[in-house]
């Protein structure tokens, strides 16, 4: 599991949301599609017993922010009957959880045109119930979205099914032909403008949605700006540019990203690039961070961290690093500053999320915010205050 997962999601089960109104996440993403798509393909998205839990960060991330699919519901028998939206967020968003297929089939109108397997084990692999949903949604028409490190398009079982029911298996991580594969050519150098790396102190921390809500934020003030995916759940979402960066092969990780970045660059001649972040740098199970630095060369990072977070996820053994020691290992590692904190407020009260960010902006002398429970114009001010060349006279009378 290596991609960003959502933040207020992390709650511990029962604890209350910390999203007020004015802030409301869900109505915030779905009003940025990132360009002028119609979400007119319908799905539901498969997430069992870990809906607004570390290994649904997909199904997480679909339900506040889809550019590509109309989600119509969540598969997770232990929280049917609940709202997503309210689940997450404490906002409801319309979109209800069922406790199996047949029950969201039965209040959909019609077949859905996607099943989406909205989890992400560390695994990487289907079990052999999964298996068998998956079969079933293949037999019903339903065409099949996979994040999993598993293809199912190399499954003589799936393949014979999908042939049969006439539907398509999109293999979200695959990555290009082998000969197709690029490797860093220093081209960088010619994107002009900031690229900014959303970071984190650990995996499933929060990089994906805070590089989401700072494209979003700097969209509404009239900059241009462009966020590149690095891993699968960002490509489902419906991403423009984007690659499933754990899926390439090492020597073409730098090289794949760097390219992806320049055809942004030169496609839509932003103001911003926005590259979300995988793992962490100081991880040792996780080297997707280390390529991020390499093939990106960002003028800036945006870290993120989870003051709650004992231990490094799915690791029970290995404590969380601190952001100063991770600030350090970027700045060293790379020919970069660290701009901002942004925290994850899982496990956390409201107060101490206040305290937290007040303790860190005193210690690392940088600002720190909350995307989910502080307003948004923080986050927008964390970049504009790096990079002041930004902030033109029309962008000051829009603020």
């Amino acid at each position: 599991m290596s991609s960003s997962s959502s933040l207020s999601s992390l709650q511990p089960q029962g604890a209350p949301s910390l999203v007020t109104p004015d802030h409301a996440w869900p109505t915030t993403l779905q009003s940025h599609p990132d360009g002028d798509l119609i979400r007119t393909e319908t799905a539901v998205v498969y997430c069992e017993a870990n809906f607004a839990g570390i290994d649904g960060k997909t199904a997480n991330g679909l339900v506040r922010h889809s550019q590509k699919y109309n989600i119509l519901s969540v598969i997770d028998s232990q929280k049917a009957g609940l709202d997503t939206g309210m689940v997450l967020d404490g906002q409801p968003n319309g979109i209800p959880i069922h406790a199996s297929l047949a029950d969201a089939l039965l209040l959909a109108d019609g077949t859905p045109d996607y099943f989406i397997y909205g989890m992400a084990p560390s695994s990487g692999m289907l079990s052999a119930s999964e298996r068998g949903i998956v079969l079933e949604a293949i037999t019903l028409g339903m065409n099949i979205v996979n994040g999993l490190h598993e293809f199912l398009n190399d499954d003589p079982e799936f393949i014979a099914a999908s042939a049969a029911n006439a539907v398509k298996m999109i293999d979200v991580r695959r990555p290009r032909p082998t000969k197709a594969l690029r490797v860093f050519s220093g081209r960088i150098t010619d994107v002009t403008c900031p690229r900014i790396a959303v970071l984190g102190t650990d995996c499933a921390i929060g990089k994906r949605t805070t590089a989401t809500a700072l494209v979003a934020a700097l969209t509404d003030i009239g900059l241009k700006a462009v966020m590149i995916c690095t891993g699968q759940t960002g490509l489902i979402q419906g991403a423009r540019y984007g690659i499933a960066l754990d899926a390439v092969p090492s020597q073409f990780c730098a090289g794949e990203l760097e390219a992806t970045i320049i055809e942004a660059f030169e496609a839509e001649q932003p103001d911003v690039i926005v590259i979300e972040g995988q793992g962490a740098l100081s991880h040792p199970a996780f080297s997707t961070s280390s390529f991020i630095l390499r093939g990106s060369c960002p003028d800036a990072v945006v870290l993120q961290h989870a003051p709650g977070r004992v231990n490094r996820c799915d690791f029970d053994g290995m404590a969380m690093p601190t952001p100063d020691t991770e600030i350090k290992l970027i700045e060293t590692f790379s020919e970069t500053r660290v701009i901002g904190l942004t925290l994850n407020h899982e496990h956390m009260s409201f107060s101490e999320v206040t305290a937290a960010i007040s303790s860190y902006e005193g210690e690392l002398g940088i600002p720190a915010t909350d995307v989910l429970t502080r307003p948004v114009e923080h986050l927008v001010q964390m970049v504009l205050t790096a990079f002041p060349s930004l902030e033109t006279p029309q962008l000051s009378e829009r603020q």
